[in-house]
């Protein structure tokens, strides 16, 4: 698992569970499913609304490399940059195309493959920066996924809040404390779901798989150079 994600994750569950533990004399009353599906449900209903299903699930499947370190072959790339260029220069096609096989980045391995093919530099530039572009602006849009959960997930905490304080005030006619309190729960409790789920969930899903993304096109154009 990448350590500054496991790093986050455990800091952020200790820091919320001792500002609780130590503000509050009933853990229970910060578990709220009614709260809790008001947020989680609405942020994916509008989700779906405003992306194709394909893309959601897609995206889904994504957070899971959120918690992967993913390792950059870059020293690993160049080698075999340097190793096939000494093979072409010397004349030793054969080999080249012998080697293109054992070459482990695709991206690289596609690049090789056109140069054996005499495809003109100019061609293979274009080719090479369009799968570029591709990837950027794919896992831009999976990004911007995650972007818009959190900002929807404040909002759908809002709702909560408002259908909590409506409820509220219709209950004050019976006089119920208890269901009052209830409703005083659902009111309170949404906006602060909404809070931890966009700052603390979403949001950094967005940035790391942005990061992600630059380093991913920093290796690419390293690449493309040589």
């Amino acid at each position: 698992m990448n350590p500054s994600t496991l790093l986050g994750m455990i800091g952020g569950v200790v820091l919320l569970a001792s500002v609780i533990a130590f503000t509050s004399q009933d853990l229970g009353v910060f578990l709220n499913l009614p709260g809790l599906g008001i947020v989680v449900g609405g942020t994916i209903a509008a989700t779906l609304l405003s992306y194709p299903l394909h893309e959601v699930v897609r995206v889904f499947r994504v957070f899971l490399l959120v918690l992967r370190n993913e390792r950059y072959f870059f020293r690993e790339d160049m080698e075999e940059i340097v190793e096939v260029s000494r093979l072409w220069f010397s004349g030793k096609l054969a080999a080249v195309d012998n080697r293109l096989d054992g070459i482990r980045n695709p991206f690289l391995r596609t690049g090789v493959q056109l140069v054996i093919d005499g495809t003109p530099m100019e061609d293979i530039n274009d080719l090479l920066q369009w799968r570029m572009n591709q990837l950027r602006r794919r896992e831009h849009a999976e990004a911007q996924i995650f972007r818009t959960m959190a900002m929807y997930a404040p909002a759908f905490g809002m709702l909560g809040t408002l259908i909590g304080l409506i409820n509220m005030l219709l209950a004050t006619d019976t006089n119920d404390f208890a269901v009052i309190a209830v409703n005083l729960g659902v009111a309170l409790i949404t906006t602060f779901y909404g809070l931890i789920l966009a700052n603390l969930v979403f949001k950094p899903i967005a940035i790391k798989l942005e990061r992600r993304t630059e380093d991913r096109l920093i290796a690419m154009n390293m690449i493309l150079e040589g």
